[in-house]
């Protein structure tokens, strides 16, 4: 049996769509292997094909390892896969079904991103994130968007902030079910059409990274964590309000707490 084999026992990794680690399903439509193609969509003619004029086939690529790489985000904010632990891509594939090779592309992926690290001939150890790297992260997040924040709230008009309503409501909605995949998602989504008002895309995207490598792994009991997130989703909805009426104490006061209280 390989060393560095995955958990038998680990849980099947939520998500409407994603593959699942518990579980015998493969990708949706997917053979063994990384790609699916799509022939059905015709483009520009082939002029040295006459029997299809004015339309060529076309092979149109679904990442399999882009499948993977969400589905394994999610396992390691929820939890499923444990801080410490080590994974192999073989194992990991034989329960999503496919090769191991996307799994280690995506695994490749997260090493970057600094979730999981390389244990050579074992495969990839989930990172223990220690008190201080939260706080570091949280400091980076803080000089970037805080600033970013209080310029914008003196700039964009009430009507903008209110359209980000929904994407806080659905934090709320997310926290107050404890559900730590979907709250992960939906605080991104927030924060990053929060720092979209500014129009810089480079911003939204280094913001991001920072914003999901502070994610995972969350430690704690499942209560304290819930109650972290409850009180993480109604700074949203406050911070909102506050923007709305303009009230540039208030804004300072919110964003910079969002930073300390730990959950995002």
């Amino acid at each position: 049996m390989e060393q560095g084999r995955a958990r038998d026992d680990a849980s099947a990794l939520s998500g409407t769509g994603r593959p699942q680690v518990g579980g015998p399903p493969r990708v949706p439509g997917q053979a063994r292997g990384e790609y699916t193609h799509d022939t059905s969509h015709p483009t520009s003619a082939d002029p040295s094909d006459p029997s299809e004029p004015g339309v060529r086939r076309t092979v149109r690529r679904h990442s399999v390892r882009g499948q993977i790489l969400d589905a394994l985000r999610t396992a390691l904010v929820s939890g499923e896969l444990v801080p410490g632990e080590v994974y192999s891509g073989p194992a990991l594939g034989e329960r999503f079904g496919v090769s191991a090779t996307p799994v280690r592309e995506a695994m490749q992926q997260l090493v970057l991103e600094g979730a999981v690290e390389v244990v050579p001939n074992r495969g990839f150890r989930v990172a223990e994130r220690t008190a201080r790297d939260l706080a570091e992260l949280a400091e980076v997040r803080a000089l970037i968007e805080v600033p970013v924040v209080l310029g914008l709230a003196r700039t964009v008009a009430p009507e903008h902030w209110a359209r980000l309503r929904p994407l806080a409501e659905a934090t709320v909605t997310a926290a107050a079910a404890g559900d730590l995949a979907a709250y992960a998602d939906h605080d991104r989504a927030f924060h990053g059409a929060l720092l979209g008002l500014s129009g810089n895309r480079q911003l939204v995207m280094v913001a991001d990274d920072l914003h999901r490598r502070a994610q995972w792994p969350r430690a704690g009991a499942p209560r304290s964590i819930r109650a972290a997130l409850v009180a993480d989703a109604a700074e949203h909805s406050a911070l909102l309000d506050a923007l709305i009426a303009a009230d540039l104490p208030v804004v300072r006061s919110l964003v910079r707490e969002h930073f300390t209280g730990g959950a995002g």
